[in-house]
């Protein structure tokens, strides 16, 4: 398949994305999650047994995209919907993914960039790595990335990250056991093939229905979790805050809320 701002790879049984925008740091755009759900398809479809994803440049994915995120503002109703419903397609398909991953941490991973880098079943960082759920410092709601969020670390800790909206860096992150390991970038990706060739020295069989077992134990709660969260990260969009956080980022101003 051609895609225009990933790219993918096969080397045997390991199969690599990377995150192909680096003049705009790998941003998430419409077009980039539909390139990105396509090759994981691909891959899911493969002989491949382990996937790494990982970005171009200096950022690994620095969430939205600028433009996209200005398009947010004359979204009627039904498309808010709909965008949340993509989200939790691409959220969903790299969390519940066939396929072992590795998530190869090159650089900053924000808002949703952070969600695609630590739902991954190993995340390996740089030190300077930066994360953070930033929704609600620009009026969104981060109803997505909480159902996964809370799994990972607990209650205490999620409402931390997620009503702050802080920047954390790969030491913290490891600390809480969301980053797996942090190495130089020299070393990131030469560690990132010689894990998914430790895991590939098991029983092909095994380690994907290992992997499938963790998936359908997690279904039933993560399903009554993201039905939630849909309706909040659609409902949100309709208030003034939400309006008022877009437009101060983009025009690089503190935002005035409203309570709205």
């Amino acid at each position: 398949m051609n895609y225009k701002t990933v790219q993918l790879a096969f080397d045997g049984s390991l199969a690599t994305i990377t995150l192909n925008r680096p003049e705009k740091r790998n941003a998430i755009s419409f077009e980039l999650i539909d390139d990105l759900l396509r090759a994981l398809d691909e891959v899911a479809k493969s002989d491949a047994i382990v996937l790494i994803l990982t970005g171009a440049g200096k950022a690994f994915c620095s969430g939205m995209d600028l433009d996209n995120l200005k398009s947010l503002l004359g979204r009627t109703p039904k498309q808010n919907l709909e965008d949340s419903q993509t989200m939790v397609s691409l959220f969903r398909t790299i969390y519940e993914f066939p396929k072992i991953t590795i998530a190869a941490v090159n650089g900053a991973a924000i808002a949703g960039g952070t969600g695609l880098a630590l739902l991954c079943d190993f995340t390996l960082a740089v030190p300077d790595a930066k994360f953070g759920y930033t929704e609600v410092r620009i009026g969104f709601v981060p109803a997505i990335v909480s159902t996964f969020l809370l799994r990972q670390v607990g209650e205490k800790q999620a409402r931390d990250l997620l009503l702050t909206g802080r920047i954390f860096d790969a030491a913290e992150a490891q600390k809480m056991g969301l980053v797996s390991e942090i190495l130089d970038a020299a070393e990131l990706m030469n560690r990132a093939q010689a894990l998914a060739a430790l895991l590939m020295e098991n029983s092909s069989s095994s380690l994907l229905a290992t992997k499938r077992m963790l998936t359908v134990h997690a279904k039933a709660e993560v399903d009554a979790q993201i039905e939630t969260a849909v309706r909040e990260n659609a409902g949100i969009r309709s208030t003034a805050d939400f309006r008022e956080g877009i437009s101060s980022f983009l025009e690089k101003r503190k935002p005035v809320w409203t309570g709205r």
